[in-house]
């Protein structure tokens, strides 16, 4: 259910031909404001992470609100935290009004506030009450539909009741565990394997590469698995000392996937350019067809857009920005 906007002449969002992140909204000129929203799509950045998005993008944006750029509809880009894909346009004349128009679409909806913080606090008050506990892992998060909504300006709401994310703006949030794991970088693991659906079982075989600290490692034993940590760095004691875990010192870049035997799922959180992990991932992928994957593309200076599009061209994977990643993309392969 679309309905067109009403008042052409107020200024909305920004225009999108800067490669920077642009912290305050410019008006659009009266021309550039769509009639309609039937053929775009939003897609929000985490913070910190807009030009990326831009970047990837390209022509198909349109005009930007905070975060959220609306864009011609096409592949989802990998820079999304959130990709709001059925875009409505509300004309509303309260705030009653307003959720009234919400409810009737559907039931659970959370903010996206640029402006207008009060309105929308008042606005998302007058709807049901969504709870945002933090997910317990590896308990799966809430799967009921979840929709979002923006206001644009005082009397009219930018709503998509479908969004990619299944987490509020993108935004995973888990209990965290402050003992156990040797680094911050477990937070990355969970919240991939929940997206993923699907993560290893007690007794399957796990390959870590680049292993050190061991905040993977710490999560793929605490789930059972039988883990082959790989680093020349050693791990941390309190993660070598699993019975389920085997560390071996060498280089990932230079052991052979046939010294390992069969394994279930390979993993890599290593700093390295996007090429040479590309290349590591194809030689794995090659000697274990059916094994899975979940590894980090990090970039380091200028975001490497081709080498990540190559990525998304394997069959079968995909590529996400976490909200627990910084300037990298998550790669998944199911098998």
């Amino acid at each position: 259910m679309t309905r067109k906007s009403t008042g052409k002449g107020r200024p909305r969002s920004a225009v999108l031909r800067s490669k920077g992140e642009i912290q305050a909204e410019i008006p659009l000129a009266p021309e550039k404001i769509p009639e309609s929203v039937e053929e775009l799509e939003g897609h929000l950045a985490a913070a910190g992470y807009l030009t990326p998005l831009l970047e990837e993008l390209g022509d198909r944006a349109v005009c930007q609100h905070g975060r959220l750029v609306l864009a011609r509809k096409g592949q989802r880009p990998a820079w999304a935290l959130n990709s709001w894909q059925s875009l409505t346009l509300l004309p509303i004349q309260s705030v009653r009004d307003g959720a009234r128009q919400l409810r009737a679409i559907q039931r659970n909806w959370v903010p996206y506030p640029v402006h207008l913080h009060r309105r929308s606090a008042l606005l998302q008050d007058a709807l049901p009450y969504i709870s945002a506990k933090p997910v317990h892992f590896p308990a799966p998060p809430p799967s009921a539909p979840l929709g979002t909504f923006t206001l644009l300006d005082k009397n009219v709401v930018l709503a998509s009741p479908r969004c990619s994310s299944i987490f509020p703006n993108g935004e995973a949030r888990f209990e965290e565990d402050r003992v156990g794991p040797a680094s911050r970088a477990y937070l990355k693991l969970w919240e991939a394997l929940t997206l993923a659906g699907e993560m290893p079982t007690p007794g399957q075989r796990c390959l870590d590469l680049g292993a050190s600290p061991g905040g993977w490692t710490w999560v793929l034993a605490r789930l059972g698995a039988e883990v082959t940590a790989v680093d020349k760095a050693p791990l941390a004691p309190r993660v070598s000392k699993l019975q389920n875990v085997t560390a071996l010192k060498a280089s990932a870049f230079s052991l052979d996937p046939e010294s390992v035997g069969t394994v279930d799922w390979v993993f890599s959180d290593i700093a390295c350019y996007p090429e040479k992990l590309l290349e590591l991932v194809t030689r794995w992928m090659n000697a274990l067809p059916q094994a899975r994957f979940v590894c980090s593309v990090k970039f380091q200076g200028p975001t490497d857009h081709s080498t990540a599009a190559r990525f998304t061209q394997i069959p079968g994977s995909r590529l996400l920005h976490l909200h627990h990643n910084k300037h990298e993309l998550t790669w998944i392969k199911l098998a």
